[in-house]
């Protein structure tokens, strides 16, 4: 029994340090959360802004440019998983790339080939424990990433976009799965087309040409507008994506510390349990010792 207290009393032990390592980890994230917030709240404005700009651009201006013009047979597409460099964040990175693996079920079946750009850790493990191939990674910043981050990708993605058609790492199509941040409560997979761009937002307002001119030319304000854009989205749903695992790894720690206290405290009721059966059989064992002892005596008399 004493055996078995101590066992008890060392689980007790070891889950008690688990769990100030789990909090701490809640700590941290929360901490982090306002911060990674903020970043998406500041850059949402010009990415939607610049996004506003080069649609009507594109749609008044009626320039054929490579970033807006859909090909005529799409057999090629890139996509760019975005997940997590680190684990503990529950579901994060899994439901990511289930969706992920949604979309690649969805371009093979249209007769797409499918090319992937993986930028987190997470990713990585995942394609390499099932040997698929990827084209190129980018880690170290899941959790704070900066816009010199998203350019670095951008150019890589518009490369291959721009790429001649006999170019091996050509591609018709671009999309991007991330994790769009809702509520602290709430993180959901998403799936963006980037490019060729689609113009969504002329469609709301009057079908009426800008009233300025363009210097030097409207083909030119595009080359110089459109990278600046790709990189401006990308951008965003890195940040999305950072607020989104902080949450997510914020969720799972105050979950882990929670479970942690219910061990204990089972762990505890059992060893107290066990150390009242102990004293109980040695204060029955002492009582029939000394009832034995008495037996013994009176028979002698």
């Amino acid at each position: 029994m004493a055996a078995s207290v101590r066992e008890l009393r060392a689980k007790i032990r070891s889950t008690q340090a688990t769990k100030k390592i789990t909090r701490a980890m809640e700590l941290i994230a929360a901490s982090r959360i306002i911060k990674a917030q903020q970043h998406a709240a500041a850059a949402a404005p010009y990415a939607h802004e610049l996004t506003r700009v080069v649609t009507a651009l594109a749609t008044h201006a009626h320039v054929d440019h490579p970033l807006t013009t859909e090909k005529e047979q799409s057999t090629r597409a890139a996509v760019l998983v975005v997940t997590s460099d680190r684990g503990l964040a529950g579901s994060y990175s899994s439901a990511l790339l289930k969706e992920a693996e949604r979309l690649t079920e969805k371009l093979s079946a249209e007769g797409k080939t499918v090319d992937f750009y993986l930028s987190g850790r997470k990713a990585e493990a995942y394609f390499a424990f099932r040997d698929r191939s990827y084209v190129t990674s980018w880690t170290g910043y899941s959790d704070k990433p900066a816009y010199e981050n998203a350019r670095v990708i951008g150019e890589t993605l518009v490369g291959a976009f721009t790429a001649e058609d006999d170019d091996e790492r050509a591609v018709d199509e671009l999309y991007i799965v991330f994790t769009q941040f809702k509520s602290m409560l709430t993180q959901e997979p998403d799936v963006i087309r980037l490019l060729p761009m689609e113009v969504v937002e002329a469609a709301e307002g009057p079908d009426l040409p800008p009233l300025y001119e363009f210097e030097p030319s409207v083909a030119e304000v595009l080359d110089a507008l459109l990278p600046k854009y790709v990189n401006s989205r990308i951008y965003y749903c890195l940040l999305q994506a950072a607020a989104s695992e902080l949450a997510a790894r914020q969720k799972a720690m105050k979950s882990a510390t929670d479970n942690a206290q219910d061990l204990i405290e089972k762990y505890t009721r059992i060893a107290n349990q066990a150390r009242q059966a102990g004293i109980t059989q040695e204060i029955s064992e002492i009582v029939g010792g000394a009832n034995a002892l008495a037996d013994a005596s009176a028979g002698q008399e």
